[in-house]
């Protein structure tokens, strides 16, 4: 055969690639090339696939010249990329009435018949697109069946079936280069990554049948174990000639390995076993990938027939990737490439087994990685009290808020109504890995009631179980089998390679010292965020709390203060204690004080009993404190300069907390932020208090300590005005959460009601508040990093918002010169590789 750029025989110089000819065919090259017995095949290009499709067929002649007459063929599917799917493979091409009669001298009447009638089901189901369930009742086994199917596609088609090979063969290509181009098959695949234009290839190869006197069989063979990564020999060879007909569909599945239900492989054909395995361990080698074989046997002779990539888990991924680089077959490099970040969070936390079948309820956004089951509760009272009597629980809201935050560390996984990737619940579900699903709008949420009813009107009350899929946005009637996290010393390598290669810091947001326990386990290299606020909402400081918020003057405020200052103390201290000297930024209080007092009658009741002061009063403060926009209200470092008294006892607590913990440990230099801030005056005043606190500690202790301020860019004009608000700030650290929400003028807690609409519709690109908007955003970002820089070159600059932990951000921050990112405990594992992701690729390019 005379190759020409699209049909090809497959030769070991033949010039095929895979962006020309897809994935397989470049493949089955690579087995040529190690002269391994691989039957001969042709490959034909995504341009000739495409013009098959538009009806320019291809030299019959010219295509089956390599072929043997009489040889019976297969066509399998070659796309770019493996996990972007194609039509299913068609084999037996070329069988007909002469060829039955062939092989009926050789195998038998019924043998023979078997194989023509498994090619005529094929053939009418996937390429004359009959109806499945007439040919599914003829079945596939024996003279009758193939009877009743030729019968039966000449009944559907007013023609006999084709009998002649080139005939066959060009209708399969037809119909699958058709396939290809289908609307569903082209969705199927752009929801896996795929552009709207890739291409498919198609390799046509001669069939091994596995026929003979000696052991014939088929099988596939790995050398790993899909589902852990772990090296184990695994597979399945199906034999054809223990004393059984060939092809009567009960021959039974014997494995690679020793059995109890028959002999194998080894047994069967020793010598076979041994090439299969060379064969297998070469391409490992010299193709530096673990590899599915797929091979049959003929009198005792193997014949490979394709070798692709291990499909595998992504706790496999790692383990192979190290497997591999320290068997040295691959470098350290490539090794992280090889596994995509976002695959690490089903290493840290419980997945659902998505193999087995599952009953899925509802869906919503996938706002916090993890699966967990548990009975419905519908407050966070309701699920500390199944959580103290040991039960699993859900905690089902319409969206959470800051008294739900005891509720949520009770519960296991939690469900809202409202919300996106940074509403309240998706933030706080992250930083504590907590499966969480929020914007289930599709299901009816009646707290009151303690129901939830699902899109087909199955109702849920409190104590019946479901499952919550934040990974993967599902809501799942029942419990469910759950895959256990792995973080093995595969895990630990991994990410040890990670942080040799990276040239970004990465920290985590923590708010206790759990949060900062799980940060350091991740090997964080600080904390680039704690948010004081949630130090607060246990119930004996929650009261003291409210008493500071009704004090009528300055002197009572202190004096409620001065209750809450040991306990704040004591939290920045195991917070500083915990982190061992590395860097702790701790924001000031940030959200409005009336976030603290209760929003219903009973606990209005319930206050005004404690401050013992009459309902009525209660009840009229509460709501005097109420803001028509609170998120743009009297927060931030509004509160610091109206109500100073808070940020004094709070920064009191810091300077005493990081003496205590320097008595046992590393020094401790701790980085106070200043929230929301818009104004050069406003970090001058906020400043000027912290000095004299700081001070008055320095007398009172004889301690010296030091301590450095920055700002939280969280306003489009403190963007604007970096190069007045570095003057008096030693890092800028830019919150992404608020900075989107004021930018867009969208409200995180809402934008989900219509996100998905605007998105389908091409208004954003993404949602903004799972991805950063780097044309909008980012251009507030990098217009505050070089302004800020243009007065203070040492100007430490990070991204503390949610978006710090996506590959997208990383980059971002890389390029515009950032020092750091800090996000979720759960998600640094992620961050760390992606940043060396980012290194390698740079040094490559």
């Amino acid at each position: 055969m005379q190759n020409n750029p699209h049909t090809t025989l497959i030769t070991a110089d033949a010039p095929v690639h895979v962006t020309t000819h897809g994935g397989r065919t470049k493949c089955l090259q690579r087995l040529v090339r190690l002269e391994l017995p691989v039957p001969r095949t042709v490959g034909l290009s995504f341009e000739a696939v495409h013009n098959i499709g538009r009806g320019e067929m291809p030299d019959m002649g010219l295509l089956l010249s390599p072929f043997e007459a009489g040889e019976l063929l297969c066509v399998r599917p070659s796309s770019e990329d493996p996990d972007w799917g194609g039509p299913s493979a068609i084999l037996n091409i070329g069988m007909n009435d002469a060829r039955c009669a062939d092989f009926s001298a050789r195998l038998g009447l019924e043998a023979a018949a078997s194989l023509y009638a498994r090619f005529v089901h094929s053939y009418a189901i996937l390429v004359a697109r009959l109806d499945p369930d007439v040919f599914d009742e003829i079945g596939t086994e024996g003279q009758a069946s193939l009877v009743a199917a030729l019968r039966a596609y000449e009944e559907e088609t007013d023609e006999p079936f084709p009998q002649d090979p080139a005939v066959q063969l060009g209708e399969v290509l037809r119909s699958m280069a058709r396939a290809w181009d289908g609307t569903s098959a082209r969705l199927l695949r752009q929801a896996k990554g795929a552009p709207a234009d890739a291409g498919l290839g198609l390799v046509v190869q001669s069939m091994a049948l596995g026929f003979g006197r000696g052991e014939c069989g088929s099988g596939v063979l790995h050398l790993v174990d899909q589902e852990t990564g772990l090296m184990q020999l695994t597979g399945r060879y199906l034999s054809q000639s223990q004393g059984r007909d060939a092809l009567d569909g009960g021959a039974e599945a014997l494995f690679l390995e020793r059995d109890p239900r028959g002999p194998s492989l080894e047994e069967l054909a020793p010598d076979a076993f041994t090439k299969l395995i060379a064969c297998a361990t070469l391409m490992r080698t010299k193709l530096r990938e673990e590899m599915q074989v797929e091979f049959v046997v003929e009198d005792g002779r193997v014949h490979l027939l394709d070798g692709v990539r291990v499909t595998r888990t992504s706790r496999a991924a790692v383990r192979i990737a190290v497997r591999l680089a320290e068997d040295e077959i691959i470098t350290r490099q490539e090794a992280l490439m090889r596994v995509p970040p976002s695959a690490l969070n089903e290493l840290l936390h419980k997945q659902v087994d998505r193999t087995l079948p599952r009953d899925v309820a509802g869906r919503g956004v996938a706002a916090s990685p993890g699966a967990a089951t548990g009975k419905i509760v519908f407050s966070a009272v309701d699920a500390q009290a199944y959580s103290a009597r040991g039960e699993a629980c859900v905690l089902v809201r319409r969206e959470t808020s800051p008294e739900d935050i005891r509720g949520m560390h009770a519960a296991n996984a939690v469900l809202t109504e409202r919300g996106g990737m940074t509403s309240h619940a998706a933030v706080i579900g992250r930083g504590i890995g907590l499966p969480c699903v929020v914007g289930a709008t599709e299901m009816r949420f009646q707290v009151r009631q303690k129901l939830l009813t699902a899109p087909d009107g199955r109702e849920f009350g409190e104590g019946d179980v479901i499952t919550i899929d934040g990974t993967h946005g599902e809501i799942l009637a029942g419990s469910v089998t759950l895959l256990e996290a792995t973080l093995d010393d595969a895990f630990q390598t991994f990410l040890s390679w990670a942080d040799e290669e990276r040239d970004i810091g990465i920290r985590a947001n923590a708010d206790t010292p759990a949060d900062a326990a799980t940060a350091k386990k991740f090997l964080a290299q600080g904390i680039g965020l704690c948010r004081t606020e949630h130090m607060f909402f246990e119930d004996d400081r929650l009261t003291v709390m409210r008493e500071m918020i009704f004090a009528q003057s300055s002197e009572d405020r202190r004096a409620a203060l001065e209750r809450l200052l040991p306990v704040q103390r004591a939290d920045f201290t195991e917070l500083f204690r915990t982190m061992s000297g590395l860097p702790v930024c701790i924001r000031l209080l940030d959200p409005p004080l009336h976030e603290f007092l209760p929003s219903d009658h009973a606990g209005h009741r319930a206050l005004a009993e404690a401050l013992d002061l009459p309902l009525s009063e209660v009840t009229r403060r509460v709501e005097a404190m109420g803001e028509y926009n609170p998120m743009l209200g009297m927060r931030g470092v509004r509160l610091g300069i109206t109500v100073p008294e808070i940020y004094d006892m709070q920064v009191r607590a810091i300077f005493e907390a990081a003496i205590d913990a320097e008595a046992s440990g590393a020094p401790i230099v701790p980085e106070i932020m200043i929230p929301l801030v818009s104004a050069k005056r406003e970090v001058e005043l906020v400043k000027m208090r912290i000095d004299i606190v700081a001070a008055a500690v320095r007398a009172e202790t004889g301690a010296n300590f030091g301590y450095k301020l920055g700002v939280m860019v969280e306003t489009p004009r403190a963007a604007l005005r970096a190069e007045e608000i570095a003057q008096n700030a030693m890092f800028l650290s830019f919150g992404t959460n608020d900075l989107t929400q004021m930018t867009y003028g969208l409200s995180r807690d809402d934008a989900g009601r219509f996100m998905s609409e605007y998105v389908a519709q091409g208004v954003f690109h993404e949602d903004p508040f799972h991805t950063l908007d780097v044309d909008g955003v980012g251009e507030l970002l990098i217009l505050g990093a070089k302004r800020g820089r243009a007065v203070r070159p040492d100007l430490t600059l990070a991204m503390c918002g949610e978006h710090g932990g996506n590959p997208e951000s990383i980059a971002f921050c890389r390029a515009a010169g950032f020092d750091y990112v800090s996000c979720s405990p759960f998600r640094v594992p992620v961050a760390r590789l992606a940043a060396a992701q980012l290194a390698i690729l740079d040094k490559v390019m």
